[in-house]
C-alpha cells in the first residue's frame, strides 16, 4: 500500500519543476477567477453607473426595494421620485434597481 502511494505521489520522470507547475495552476485558477467573477461584476456596475447617469427627470424608474415612481427631482446622489398623486419620496441614487421608460423598456428586451 505505502509503495502504491510512493509511486504515485513520485514526480514522473523528466517533468518542470514543481514550481512551475504550481505557478501555472496558480494563473489558471486567476484567470478563471477573473474572467467567471471580477469580469461580470465590473460590467455590471458599469452598465448601472451608465444607466444612472442617463436618467432624467420625467423619467419613470424602480427602486431595488420596488418602489416604482417618477423622477421630478435629481441632486448628485438623490432622486425624488413622486409615486402617487400627493406623495414625493426621496431615494438614494445608487439604489435605483432600473428605469423603466419606454426606450430603456424597448432597448433590453432587444438586448434579451
Amino acid at each position: 500500500m505505502t509503495n502504491m502511494l510512493a509511486i504515485l505521489l513520485a514526480a514522473p520522470p523528466n517533468s518542470g519543476s514543481p514550481g512551475l507547475i504550481i505557478a501555472i495552476q496558480v494563473a489558471a485558477f486567476a484567470a478563471i477567477f477573473y474572467f467567471l467573477l471580477i469580469r461580470p461584476q465590473q460590467q455590471m456596475r458599469k452598465k448601472h453607473e451608465t444607466m444612472l447617469s442617463a436618467m432624467k427627470k420625467n423619467d419613470e424608474m424602480m427602486t431595488k426595494n420596488g418602489i416604482i415612481g417618477e423622477v421630478i427631482y435629481l441632486k448628485d446622489d438623490r432622486v425624488t421620485l413622486r409615486t402617487a398623486e400627493n406623495t414625493r419620496i426621496v431615494v438614494a441614487r445608487a439604489k435605483v434597481a432600473r428605469v423603466l421608460t419606454s426606450d430603456t423598456m424597448a432597448t433590453s428586451t432587444k438586448e434579451t
